[in-house]
């Protein structure tokens, strides 16, 4: 006879699962809390024989200087520019990506298949190797040095397509047949029915989106020659000279650079599990 009151131990699997996994988060934390550290440590506590992982005394110096020595750093500048880019190919990505994925799931139209083929092809292409043709196009246009020239290129995306493409399909198709029998239009029906289910797959999307326009750096690299057109990912090379690199100022900028990409996915950390998980590989 088992006694209720007493309680079972975790199997030892389960306490090994544990350990390896919580092992593997400081492995890969441990790079972030250098980064947080050195930000906050006074010169002469850098570069030292010993590494210290925590800072005494704590010291704002490098933040300090990074925001009162605007005319060479203008990190204020960088922060704008990279959070409005950022939003803004978010946007206009999630209007395009979301449109051409209804299309492909719920338009008919001849070639609509293989059209679909040759959109999600064009993931096996290295990002490499459209650059020039990129770069040229957006010199011909006169968008050097713009922030047209920094967001343009980066609205549409395979991967976005094909992610709400498949959500898509998982919408019931019952409730287009109901609005169509109300008298609605396919726009009317994508608007006020299709999005408003797709919350979840949109905001992974989002999340996904933003971060890569925000961590991007070649292109905003060759690009602009501008020091105030900059992002934050490419001003960090001002701190990294040919002799001399300024580790606190370049670990200051970086974790700038970090905080809000950690604080979006911990906030909508949930929204992408779920968008994930909610789309399927429906055909």
């Amino acid at each position: 006879m088992k006694c209720k009151g007493r309680k079972t131990r975790p199997p030892f699997r389960h306490v090994a699962a544990q350990g390896v996994m919580f092992l593997a988060a400081m492995i890969l934390l441990a790079p972030i809390i250098w980064m947080f550290s050195t930000s906050l440590k006074p010169d002469e506590q850098i570069l030292t024989a010993t590494p210290r992982w925590l800072p005494n005394p704590v010291s704002f110096v490098h933040f300090n200087r990074l925001f009162t020595q605007a005319e060479d750093f203008p990190v204020a500048r960088w922060l704008f520019n990279s959070a409005f880019i950022s939003s803004t190919v978010t946007v206009l990505a999630l209007s395009i990506t979301s449109m051409a994925a209804y299309a492909f799931s719920r338009l008919r139209f001849k070639g609509r298949d293989v059209l679909f083929i040759a959109v999600i092809s064009t993931m096996m292409i290295p990002s490499q190797i459209t650059l020039i043709p990129s770069f040229l196009i957006v010199q011909k246009l006169g968008w050097f040095n713009s922030y047209q020239g920094l967001i343009v290129p980066g609205l549409a995306g395979a991967f976005g397509v094909f992610l709400l493409r498949q959500f898509f399909l998982g919408i019931p198709v019952e409730l287009e047949e109901a609005a169509y029998i109300d008298g609605a239009s396919p726009a009317v029906i994508y608007w006020k029915v299709i999005l408003p289910l797709a919350k979840p797959a949109l905001a992974a999307l989002a999340i996904f989106t933003f971060i890569g326009a925000w961590n991007d750096f070649v292109w905003p690299l060759i690009i602009t020659n501008d020091i105030s057109m900059r992002t934050l990912p490419v001003g960090i090379m001002i701190f990294q000279g040919r002799y001399v690199t300024e580790y606190g100022a370049t670990m200051a900028t970086a974790a700038i650079c970090s905080i809000p990409t950690i604080i979006a996915f911990l906030i909508f950390q949930r929204r992408i599990t779920e968008g994930i998980a909610m789309t399927g590989l429906k055909q």
